[in-house]
């Protein structure tokens, strides 16, 4: 993690208490070090998380109550207290009152983040059919956090080092892939893409894989045509645009063979085709990120997993990552900002000798 300047205030939302979110956020942040760069503040319960703590036999760790984020502090874990109600732990299970947590956290910690009162959020793992309500009407975090953000359309962009995964369609249907696919989309995705790996990794001129969507990549239109009619048209567009996009690539042959490793982006088709590759080849160290946003965005790539919670089996390590990367991302576009003022400031005319 690469940190400069002011201290980074990263809003934290605690996701389903009932999963391993709580339980990933109090193994990263127990360790002392990390409250050495960053101000965390944890949209959750105090009363909930020591519950949880207790759970754990974590009781090292000290939670600092806070009724608004300007009341943070460096070295603390801070927890921002979102409801007065008493939320009571069933680890494992899937409940309305958690469902009902987790919205309020994602809420209050989006709203924050909105009014520049954190610099980045990272979001612990929820359940998507609990948080359902007549204020959450959305397939996951990134839909929600799009539409908050005033934004049409972003990407989501799965992240393990040098590894970077993009989907065209995400949380969808497979049988509704190839009818939502076309060039338009494929167009704004691979954009979003490109953009994001200058703005927010600092690579000068990507160079970005395409994959098809066909086995094969559809074996010159034996087992498909869309490579041919929607794919590659797009491909040729970017490329007679001076951009490096490579493809259509078939999927299996193209991850089986470590061809992955010439390129700094990846777009996939459709969302299993994209992830199972990577969370096959990072699992624990993968990160979610959306790109396209204004804002900064991360999440490990691990859901609420029911079954070890509270056990103290959880690895933290793809939580830690994502705030990780949530923080070399604001750095790096505070840089890129930088930089872009530097270059339009009119220059001061030498004196003459």
């Amino acid at each position: 993690m690469t940190i400069t300047g002011n201290h980074i205030r990263v809003g934290i939302s605690a996701g389903d208490i009932n999963g391993v979110g709580p339980e990933v956020i109090i193994k990263t942040l127990a360790d002392a070090r990390i409250l050495e760069n960053i101000i965390p503040i944890v949209y959750s319960s105090t009363e909930t998380l020591k519950a949880y703590r207790k759970a754990l036999g974590a009781e090292d760790i000290r939670f600092h109550t806070i009724n608004k984020a300007e009341e943070a502090l460096l070295g603390k874990v801070n927890v921002l207290n979102v409801s007065r109600e008493k939320f009571e732990l069933q680890l494992g299970d899937s409940t309305s009152a958690a469902g009902e947590l987790a919205f309020l956290s994602l809420q209050e910690a989006a709203q924050d983040l909105a009014a520049n009162k954190t610099d980045v959020l990272v979001t612990a793992p929820i359940n998507k059919m609990n948080i359902q309500s007549d204020k959450f009407k959305f397939p996951g975090h990134t839909e929600y956090l799009s539409q908050m953000a005033n934004v049409d359309d972003s990407l989501m962009f799965l992240v393990a080092e040098d590894l970077r995964v993009g989907v065209v369609t995400g949380h969808l249907p497979l049988k509704e892939v190839s009818a939502r696919l076309n060039q338009e989309l494929i167009t704004r995705k691979l954009n979003l893409m490109i953009d994001s790996l200058v703005r927010d990794f600092g690579i000068h001129r990507p160079k970005v894989a395409v994959l098809g969507l066909n086995p094969h990549a559809g074996d010159n239109g034996l087992l498909g045509t869309e490579e041919k009619e929607v794919i590659t048209p797009v491909i040729r567009d970017f490329v007679e645009k001076g951009q490096l996009v490579f493809g259509p690539f078939g999927a299996d042959g193209f991850f089986g063979s470590a061809n992955y490793k010439n390129f700094d982006g990846v777009l996939a088709m459709y969302h299993d085709q994209g992830l199972i590759p990577f969370k096959t080849l990072s699992f624990e160290n993968g990160v979610n990120f959306t790109a396209g946003l204004p804002i900064v965005r991360t999440s490990p790539d691990h859901g609420t997993a029911y079954d070890i919670a509270g056990k103290g089996l959880a690895s933290e390590a793809s939580f830690r990552k994502a705030l990780f990367l949530a923080c070399d991302i604001y750095t790096t576009r505070a840089k890129q900002r930088e930089l872009l003022e530097n270059t339009l400031k009119p220059q001061k005319k030498k004196k003459e000798a």
